[in-house]
């Protein structure tokens, strides 16, 4: 009896170390996280941190709705972004276990239609490089952000089109692209969508039940943080949802901190929570387990304790104080994300925000990693708020410098009229550009920019908000328009990507819709140059042309007695009026000259 009662109180002593261990490592963060709310005008965040198989830490901040001062809790929902990939690359991981799919295979064993920019690269890239980022893609955000889908299939289909900036296992390059085509391989083999998967395999057996795939049931939760951005370092401002749609597997999910804090307990403990295998841990491995090299990441003379940089599958790792550190980051309108979990010390940290592209994950993660590292401290606070300052110094500046290189004085080459058009590109989608009130416009599908003339035929975009026009927040967008042999406005460049020449769009110019009686003017025959052009109606609307020994070429009115062959980059034709408002001639405009016909 006395042995079992020196036992028992043998391990209430230990416990009680640990408990005040804890509570020693933690004690006053509180304070400090409530400074890091306030240093970065942060409308909220939520913070868990885990120990071995539970969560010894875990607390919410500022507000999930600003306006109205409802406080964050541990509960509360956000948008995790990116730190979504580590779901969709588990769900292969479990695949592999069940010889369902060997990451050494092609993307195109599980999708035959996916192709990508060249044969070169449909050859050599392998699942694995999808995974790690290693494909010489780089991330054509654009495609998706400003044009998005809710078919994945359909995004797919653009990879085709994107052009590599280097060869496959060359360079790492992030791209969000690779991860729906992950997703889209695991709905071939499953026969369910990527979003089932996660709910059956992933949600369900960690008891993240009020985790979710979409705005759309964001929206229909409680417990939700709004998203807020800060604008001229001062003002709190509420941000619309972003509606990733069929990009999904690369950053949909939304969760709080208290069910994300399962899924770091999960990677813990190499696969397993609550004694059940969710991830089979040889996959665990592999996925924490450096498969490219990002950058060199050598030690730095302020902090020649951090370093290392590569990627796993849909994790990053780096050292951390001497400490094997496994993190990924996510951010998408409104909210920002940190996931992280150091292996060999069995802790894990959690940190989301509804602040857009904040600093106070990482800020936050790292004031906890040294507390319950027990390294020496480091004012992260201050250090990279520091850091942010040269950041922002070194963007004016550059602004400065871009600012010098404006021609002043000079003008567009065309009224703004013909300026106006549908432009598209296969890789990215079409948007129109109207003109307004005297001013160019472009309509994206998810947002409007006001387009201001910079200099010649170049122009720079500012988006129309709700609240107007901010043109304070200039950005390194550029549109330049250019102009075929006919002298007409043929497309833009736009400099999307920073490693590869200006993305171009082809520009359609508008149609206009024309009465049928009107239409009826034109039709009849017309000598040119010894030969007959037929001018004849199909239907009530459309207009067509005819040479013999060429094809029939559809006619698209774009103005008052003026059409474009629909095919035909460069050629027009333009209807003159006689008297009595007869039509006598059309202009056979052409690159190559200008040629008249008489009607017959």
């Amino acid at each position: 009896m006395k042995k079992i009662l020196f036992i028992v109180f043998t391990l209430s002593l230990i416990t009680s170390s640990i408990a005040q261990d804890v509570d020693k490592r933690i004690d006053g963060l509180d304070t400090a996280l409530n400074e890091v709310l306030e240093t970065w005008k942060a409308a909220g965040f939520a913070v868990a941190v885990v120990e071995k198989n539970k969560i010894i830490y875990a607390k919410g901040f500022g507000y999930r709705d600003y306006e109205n001062k409802i406080p964050v809790t541990t509960n509360t929902l956000f948008a995790i972004g990116s730190c979504s990939k580590a779901f969709t690359t588990s769900l292969l991981g479990l695949l592999q276990s069940e010889n369902k799919i060997s990451f050494d295979e092609s993307p195109r064993e599980y999708i035959p239609e996916f192709e990508f920019y060249n044969q070169e690269m449909n050859n050599s890239i392998t699942i694995k490089d999808m995974m790690s980022h290693r494909t010489g893609l780089p991330r054509h955000d654009y495609s998706w952000y400003i044009f998005p889908s809710n078919s994945k299939d359909s995004l797919l289909q653009r990879v085709v089109f994107q052009e590599p900036f280097t060869g496959v296992r060359e360079k790492w390059y992030y791209n969000n692209f690779m991860f729906l085509a992950q997703g889209v391989i695991t709905e071939k083999i499953t026969g369910k969508s990527w979003e089932e998967n996660v709910r059956e395999k992933l949600f369900k057996p960690l008891g993240m039940v009020r985790s979710n795939l979409s705005i759309d049931e964001l929206e229909k939760s409680e417990n939700i943080a709004f998203g807020y951005e800060l604008k001229n370092d001062s003002i709190i401002q509420k941000m619309n949802y972003y509606h990733i749609a069929g990009m999904s597997p690369a950053g949909s999910i939304n969760s709080s901190v208290n069910e994300m804090s399962n899924w770091l307990i999960t990677w813990i403990n190499k696969g397993k929570f609550k004694n059940n295998e969710i991830l089979p841990a040889s996959f665990v491995d592999q996925a924490i387990s450096s498969q490219m090299v990002v950058t060199g990441a050598l030690p730095g003379k302020e902090n020649p304790d951090l370093h290392l940089s590569n990627y796993g599958y849909g994790w990053g790792i780096s050292s951390y104080k001497g400490h094997y550190r496994v993190e990924h980051g996510g951010a998408i309108d409104g909210f920002t994300a940190s996931t992280c979990f150091f292996p060999s010390d069995s802790i894990g940290i959690v940190v989301l925000t509804n602040q857009n592209g904040s600093s106070v994950p990482p800020v936050v993660r790292n004031i906890i990693a040294d507390r319950v590292l027990n390294v020496t401290s480091t004012d992260w606070n201050k250090t990279l708020k520091d850091r942010q300052a040269k950041a922002i110094k070194k963007q004016k500046e550059a602004k400065k410098a871009t600012i010098s290189n404006k021609k002043y004085g000079t003008k567009t080459s065309h009224i703004l009229e013909e300026f106006a058009g549908t432009y598209s590109h296969p890789g990215y989608g079409s948007f129109d550009l109207n003109v307004e009130r005297d001013s160019l416009f472009v309509l994206f599908p998810l947002m409007k920019m006001w387009l201001r003339h910079y200099h010649y035929d170049v122009f720079e975009p500012f988006e129309v908000e709700e609240s107007g026009i901010d043109t304070t927040e200039t950005s390194e967008l550029r549109l330049n328009f250019n102009t075929n042999d006919a002298g007409e406005i043929s497309s833009l460049k736009v400099k999307f990507e920073a490693t590869l020449d200006p993305i171009e769009f082809k520009r359609t110019p508008n149609e206009i819709a024309v009465d049928k009686d009107i239409l009826e003017k034109y039709v009849g025959e017309y000598e040119l140059s010894g030969t007959t052009a037929k001018i004849y109606l199909k239907g009530d609307e459309t207009l067509f042309l005819f040479i013999s020994g060429q094809p029939e070429y559809e006619l698209l009115a774009t103005g008052l007695n003026k059409f474009s062959i629909k095919i035909l980059e460069g050629y027009k034709l333009e209807f003159i009026e006689g008297e009595k408002k007869t039509i006598n001639e059309v202009l056979f405009i052409q690159p190559n000259g200008t040629f008249k016909a008489k009607r017959k």
